[in-house]
């Protein structure tokens, strides 16, 4: 069973914006949208910033938002590590996005005294189906 939140939304939100201010340089970055028992949901904005060629949301734009979902997902459980670090992720795009935001569900499968693992699972707003599929490993740094 997880321990309490040591993070809420608004404080994980808070502590981003401050140790991470370059996330929203050049338009929206992603936002909090919650943070659970071992979860978050994060929302990136439908933004031209954010496109590739062809007009889709790009593979850059979606692994970002993968990777920060996993660390808020983390976050919420252990509270403001900032050098919690990404050691793994895989990705499997599953069909183009469609123009809107995009939803990401965060999950972690273990959560360690050194590692971290979890998925996301990422649809664009209004659908079902997946868009990606992402899993990742974050290092936790020693008390």
């Amino acid at each position: 069973m997880p321990a309490a939140l040591m993070m809420d939304r608004d404080a994980v939100a808070a502590f981003l914006d401050e140790a991470f201010p370059q996330i929203h340089h050049g338009g929206p970055g992603p936002v909090v949208e919650s943070v659970g028992p071992m979860s978050a949901t994060m929302r990136l904005p439908y933004h031209e910033r954010h496109l590739r060629p062809g007009g889709t949301i790009s593979g850059p734009a979606m692994m970002g938002l993968a990777d920060v979902a996993l660390y808020v997902a983390i976050l919420g459980q252990i509270g403001p590590v900032a050098l919690a670090v990404t050691t793994n992720l895989s990705f499997n795009f599953m069909r183009k996005p469609a123009p809107a935001d995009l939803l990401a569900e965060a999950r972690l499968l273990k959560l360690g005294r050194s590692l971290a693992v979890g998925e996301v699972l990422i649809r664009s707003q209004g659908q079902d189906d997946l868009v990606c599929h992402a899993t990742g490993t974050y290092a936790i740094p020693p008390k």
